[in-house]
């Protein structure tokens, strides 16, 4: 293989499309992406954050000011009472869509006018590392381009994924219950369209090479307007090929390297996120060999955390982190427990039994949560996510039921999440602590909507203010947590981890910094009763200063025992 990019990208475009002219096909993607064709690569397994790199995930209309467009209204949030805790801000799809929330994409190329305009996202851009999506694996069936698949004219004749209803389809892994072929009336006759995750998102046939070069357009033009980190949505599920699962199939894997090449050489400070949804090992995969993803989602966390936080023992969460591979430099995991869609259940396949995963699914359903399912090979149909908000999945416990430790406890699994080698991101709902909406679930009849709450500025302005108010004490301290760990070195994405042995209810890790002048002892107590520490088991060097960065306590007696009340974390560093 060649060094030019040219050369590059052309054998990476073999292995998907053996049967084209692949260094044409290079030079079109070059000209696509508006790069030139002797573009200097960027340096390799450079890290693209630090410490102080926090994410903000949120739709364009989370938040409503009357007549004000969202956008704005968003903008003037960040700005009042995030630009100190935040870094970067996840949009969520921002374009004109027919369902799914923003997901059945219309046109790529344009802002939803109810939400705002390009200036507005620009803007955002302009204060905060901007992340959108790029909904790479379906297309809205309201489309112009499925129109013109309909007509059976170009743009978008041969832009979809066809099937027939009487191949044999037993082996593709599904996300949905949903019927998976989808005949379509076109100008001249039915056909069948592959339909992931709706009948009214139709998948994209990456098996046209024209296809592949819209998305170069599309990403040129994000990028132009101040997208910095691509979130590559349902990106697994991208290539279809008969017999086989139709998820993680190298042509998938190749798509993304060659899609990390063009964004790189254009913007070499970009980054690009896979968001798989699958069990762990196959999650792991998306980091190539640090030339695909340069971060992934750390599926596994939030299920694996909340049954932590709610039976009160830590043996699953301890197996799994002790089992994570250090992230290559130039790559990292994305740490979150809350997000728009549920709590995935298939990320803990091989994790969680199948009785300690119904027993998850009970605890969630009697704190108000509901189940989505999706249809497995043999046509059973499976839990697959719990849709509930964080705020009342850690409402108690599995033994206990409802308590009254549900903001210590939901301020302790952040505690967690801010700690562990990643990037740490951050639901908006859960950085407010809204509880279930059950009347946007029923107005919708989507479970998902249970946890999409929309607020209106002027009544979360008085919430956050107001002390006695539970969204106040939480919103208060988690940015008071955030703070402090955007200053340690040890909390770098990138910096060690190990895992502590502190028996069950106790989870502990030790990170320590790069240039390996800090370390940080992290601590929590995840039950609903005091626990003691030994200092002496936890080996802190006696000859330094040691200190908690959360209370300021100092320790003095390095012989001694440490007292956590129930949920509390402790972050012990031999520096400020």
């Amino acid at each position: 293989m060649g060094n030019t990019l040219t050369d590059k990208l052309a054998a990476m475009l073999e292995v998907v499309y053996p049967a084209v002219d692949t260094g044409f096909l290079a030079e079109e993607l070059i000209v696509a992406m508006g790069l030139a064709a002797d573009a200097p690569a960027p340096s390799a397994h450079r890290n693209n954050w630090d410490q102080a790199e926090v994410l903000l995930i949120t739709y364009a209309d989370t938040l409503r000011n009357g007549d004000e467009k969202p956008l704005r209204t968003l903008h003037r949030f960040l700005h009042e009472q995030l630009a100190d805790i935040v870094s970067a801000v996840h949009i969520l799809p921002f374009f004109p869509f027919s369902s799914d929330d923003g997901f059945a994409v219309m046109d790529y190329l344009a802002v939803n006018e109810s939400h705002g305009d390009w200036q507005d996202i620009a803007g955002i851009a302009g204060d905060f590392r901007l992340m959108a999506d790029l909904v790479i694996n379906h297309m809205s069936a309201r489309s112009r381009w499925f129109e013109n698949f309909r007509q059976r004219v170009d743009p978008g004749k041969d832009y979809f994924v066809e099937a027939s209803p009487r191949d044999d389809h037993s082996a593709v892994v599904r996300p949905r219950t949903s019927p998976l072929i989808i005949p379509v009336t076109t100008a001249d006759g039915e056909r069948y369209v592959w339909c992931t995750f709706s009948e009214d998102q139709v998948d994209l046939n990456f098996a046209n090479p024209q296809v592949l070069l819209e998305f170069a357009r599309i990403i040129r033009h994000y990028l132009e307007r101040g997208t910095i980190m691509f979130r590559l949505d349902a990106v697994a599920f991208l290539w279809k090929e008969a017999g086989t699962p139709c998820i993680h199939l190298q042509q998938t894997h190749e798509i993304i390297k060659i899609l990390r090449l063009l964004i790189e050489h254009r913007s070499p400070q970009a980054v690009v996120i896979t968001e798989t949804n699958v069990p762990n090992r196959e999650n792991l995969t998306y980091f190539g060999n640090a030339n695909e993803a340069h971060a992934i989602y750390n599926f596994s966390l939030p299920p694996l955390l909340i049954n932590t936080l709610v039976t009160g023992n830590c043996r699953h969460l301890k197996t799994w982190l002790m089992s994570m591979p250090p992230a290559q430099l130039g790559t990292t995991y994305l740490n979150f427990i809350a997000s728009h869609d549920g709590i995935g259940l298939r990320p803990t396949d091989g994790l969680l039994s199948d009785e300690e995963k119904q027993r998850l699914i009970n605890t969630m359903e009697s704190f108000g949560g509901r189940v989505s399912y999706r249809r497995t090979q043999d046509g059973q149909d499976q839990p697959y996510e719990i849709n509930i908000a964080l705020f009342d999945a850690l409402r108690g416990t599995v033994a206990g039921g409802a308590d009254h430790w549900q903001v210590p406890r939901f301020v302790c699994a952040h505690t967690i999440m801010l700690a562990l080698e990643g990037i740490p991101a951050f639901y908006i709902h859960s950085l407010l602590a809204t509880g279930n909406d059950y009347d946007r679930l029923e107005h919708t009849g989507r479970l998902r909507s249970i946890n999409r709450s929309q607020w209106d500025r002027a009544q979360l302005a008085q919430a956050l203010s107001n002390p006695l108010s539970h969204h106040g004490r939480v919103f208060s301290e988690l940015a008071r947590l955030i703070g402090i760990r955007r200053k340690q070195p040890a909390f770098h994405p990138n910096a060690t981890q190990f895992t502590l042995h502190l028996g069950l209810q106790l989870f502990g890790f030790w990170r320590q910094s790069m240039d390996r002048s800090q370390s940080i002892f992290c601590i929590h107590n995840i039950s609903d009763e005091l626990q003691q520490v030994a200092l002496a088991d936890i080996n802190l060097i006696g000859t330094d200063h040691w200190r908690d960065l959360i209370s300021g306590l100092a320790l003095e007696d390095l012989s001694g025992t440490l007292t956590l009340k129930p949920y509390q974390g402790v972050w012990l560093s031999n520096r400020d």
